[in-house]
């Protein structure tokens, strides 16, 4: 038996090196290619773009005649990508220049293509390219590859155009006031607007290519001076350490980079406002742009961060205060609301007045199941009913969702399966869900509901009390790039408490969070507390 496995396995082994001295097992990856550089050969590059590409119909290849006019005329090609270019930067800057004779009068061959781009070419971004990686990469991305017959080296115009989606307004963080636009799957329009709000030469930008087949633009963006260095490079050392065949959204990044795998909590904010983002680069943060991702990623990512709102800042700060106290509230009442109504019918019922509990009692008589059944299967249903909606299109997913919930609240209490007190515990819940800014940390906390259904199902309000005794804990155990994702709870820093549970006016806002930014900490100027410029004033004669 032992000889028949060992000759299994040197077999399998054989075959894998035959594939692979066969060229079997390439991945189609660009570095791939049997050559690193051009030739000088206009033909045979034409020829290995076709082949490379298979001959696809979107890849454009079109053969001029270039400086008739010229000392001496040759053959050039533009090669393009249909759908991903401006076809009238195309035609007007690229295609019109290269067939108007007079460009070229007194031009050699030698040195056409540096005359190209000297002199010729109107189009903004202008680069030289001799390697195929680079050649494919600018055709694929939405540039114009100019080749010329007779030299090994090409022009790669930026050229990036096709349809995209406009700006609009924000679909999860939507705010009463403050801006409305808000990113789309461009990373050159997510820059623009970022930059448009923060106009200053220190925010800097870094780019690098992710994804061995996809090649996915992804971008850094923090301000120089503010931004910690330390986090700086840490981001960058985590985003080269991928190694993956594809980016296709901001989600794939974040789950590479993020500091706890296995937690339910985000350690990684994300946001499709530009406004908030640029706050958080003004807070001294790190900003991760993915190409093809509507969502950019901002790091460090603290967990008072997911209650914040841009209505908060954009309002009187008494008004924030209140509605964030809500907020805050309501993010307990979603957590334990099943688990507590659990606990007290089962273990604690000297602790609900005597009205209420015969009033239960008197409801619960005829059901078959036990409290925590019951809430199971109410919580199911509409966790069921919320994923339905989110799914269905817009027109009829929210009927469909508050259709559905009443229809089957009231069968459910009618065919005997439920109380109507659970119904209106399990609704009350998942209103109070929907009222946390973030999506991530509301998923989180619907997991962590049914956890401490479970325990209260056990031991009553001593179940609650350890299973929040274990969620502060591993809280305050996470990191998020180095910082402490409770802070400035644990560890205490009295002087960045002034926008964590209550928000600070803004001319009182004059520091930047100690464990993100460590230096140029200073906001706003002494003295910023409004008053009148000259106390007569406004007095009556």
């Amino acid at each position: 038996m032992w000889s028949t496995l060992l000759n299994k396995f040197k077999k399998n082994k054989q075959r894998k090196q035959n594939g692979m001295k066969n060229g079997k097992d390439r991945s189609g990856l660009a570095s791939d290619l049997d050559k690193k550089y051009l030739d000088k050969s206009l033909a045979a590059n034409i020829q290995m773009i076709k082949e490379t590409t298979g001959n696809s119909d979107d890849i454009i290849i079109r053969v001029l005649d270039v400086g008739n006019g010229s000392e001496s005329p040759c053959k050039a090609a533009v090669v393009m990508t249909d759908g991903l270019i401006d076809d009238q930067t195309v035609g007007d800057f690229i295609i019109e220049s290269l067939l108007n004779g007079k460009n070229f009068e007194k031009v050699s061959k030698e040195n056409l293509l540096s005359v190209l781009q000297e002199k010729i070419l109107t189009v903004t971004n202008v680069k030289v390219i001799k390697e195929w990686n680079e050649l494919f990469y600018s055709i694929l991305s939405g540039g114009t590859v100019i080749l010329v017959d007779g030299t090994d080296t090409a022009l790669a115009a930026g050229t990036r155009g096709g349809k995209t989606r406009e700006v609009s307004d924000p679909n999860t963080q939507v705010s009463i006031r403050g801006p409305r636009d808000s990113f789309t799957e461009s990373v050159r329009v997510n820059t623009a607007l970022i930059r448009r709000r923060i106009c200053n030469p220190y925010l800097w930008l870094e780019s690098m290519k992710i994804g061995k087949v996809t090649e996915t633009n992804v971008g850094i963006m923090y301000i120089k001076g503010i931004a910690n260095e330390e986090i700086v490079e840490e981001v960058k050392t985590r985003l080269r350490r991928i190694d993956t065949d594809s980016v296709l959204d901001s989600g794939v990044i974040e789950q590479f980079i993020e500091d706890e795998t296995f937690s339910v909590f985000p350690t990684v904010y994300h946001s499709e406002r530009p406004d908030t983002v640029a706050a958080n680069l003004l807070e001294g943060r790190v900003a991760i742009l993915i190409d093809g991702s509507p969502f950019v990623l901002t790091v460090p990512a603290l967990f008072v961060e997911f209650f914040q709102s841009a209505d908060d800042y954009y309002t009187r700060f008494d008004i924030s205060n209140a509605i964030r106290l809500l907020r805050i509230l309501v993010f307990f009442v979603s957590m334990i609301a099943p688990a507590t109504y659990i606990a007290l019918t089962n273990f604690h019922q000297e602790m609900v007045p005597t009205q209420l509990i015969v009033t239960i009692a008197d409801q619960r008589e005829a059901i078959p199941f036990p409290a925590i059944v019951e809430a199971v299967l109410m919580e199911l249903t509409i966790e069921i009913l919320r994923e339905a909606g989110l799914r269905l299109p817009k027109t009829i997913g929210q009927a469909v969702s508050i259709v559905g919930a009443l229809v089957i609240g009231q069968s459910a209490v009618q065919a005997g399966l439920v109380s109507p007190m659970m119904v209106i515990v399990v609704a009350i819940t998942g209103i109070a869900s929907f009222a946390t800014p973030s999506y991530s940390i509301a998923i989180s906390v619907r997991l962590i509901r049914f956890a401490l259904m479970i325990f209260s199902s056990i031991i009553g309000i001593y179940g609650i009390i350890i299973g929040l005794m274990i969620v502060t804990i591993h809280l305050c155990s996470l990191r998020s790039f180095g910082v402490p994702y409770m802070s400035p709870f644990a560890p205490f820093i009295l002087k960045n408490m002034g926008d964590t549970v209550v928000r600070m006016p803004a001319w009182k806002k004059d520091i930047r969070p100690k464990m993100i930014s460590q230096k140029n900490i200073n906001r706003t100027g002494k003295d910023q507390r409004p008053s009148p410029s000259d106390k007569k004033r406004g007095q009556p004669r």
